[in-house]
């Protein structure tokens, strides 16, 4: 049986004081889109409010599996995501949050979405994130009242990344957050291709790492039928 994954995306289209306009950054959805596409996988998307979310970076557009995704069934079921309180996330094999500035508006707080970490990553589901995407472990408790992400080793988008691109914006350093939660944080060189897998938790660092994350993920899901 061909594994199910759920998408969980931010319906936040601005940030900052400025309302820097933001969304669902293109390629950290567009990547890992493609490689649970190959495998025939069932991918389906949710969004925290049910309401159409939006996306950025559109001028990343000419790559192959980001045009792919505008013009296919990526885009098209992603406009019509379901409203995450609304979906029964026990259904899937893992869950998924791609990046963007978006997801630092509306995830770091979200319960609904803390449950819904919290229950796939203890009934031993994949749960994978990417650049900002990792904000959605931020304040993730299980059972015996620990945080998921503390002992855990994971990446997210540096504060060095972060210091070059939208310091200004953001509410806090995802980084710094994450590591006070106790998370044994990997930052590699700003910009480059930097995904890590602990156990069934798979986290990447920016938008180049979005692939890797989608490969990882994969690979776990397909270890879990041998």
């Amino acid at each position: 049986m061909k594994a199910k994954v759920l998408i969980i995306v931010s319906n936040a289209n601005a940030i900052g004081q400025n309302h820097r306009r933001t969304g669902t950054f293109l390629s950290e959805v567009a990547h890992p889109y493609a490689e649970f596409e190959k495998e025939g996988y069932q991918i389906d998307f949710a969004s925290l409010t049910g309401e159409s979310p939006f996306l950025d970076a559109l001028n990343l557009a000419s790559d192959p599996d980001n045009l792919k995704f505008l013009t296919g069934k990526g885009w098209e079921d992603m406009h019509k995501a379901a409203k995450l309180s609304e979906v029964d996330v026990n259904n899937y094999d893992a869950v998924f949050i791609p990046g963007g500035l978006a997801p630092m508006v509306d995830m770091p707080e979200n319960a609904e979405l803390k449950k819904v970490i919290t229950d796939a990553y203890e009934r031993n589901a994949v749960v994978g994130a990417v650049c900002h995407g990792p904000v959605s472990l931020l304040n993730v408790k299980l059972s015996d009242g620990s945080y998921l992400v503390n002992g855990k080793n994971i990446t997210s988008f540096t504060t060095e990344e972060e210091d070059n691109y939208a310091r200004a914006d953001v509410p806090f350093d995802l980084q710094t957050a994450l590591t006070e939660q106790g998370a044994i944080f990997h930052a590699a060189e700003a910009w480059s291709a930097n995904s890590i897998a602990d156990g069934n938790l798979v986290t990447g660092q920016n938008p180049a790492s979005a692939k890797g994350v989608g490969e990882k993920m994969v690979s776990i899901l397909e270890s879990k039928k041998s």
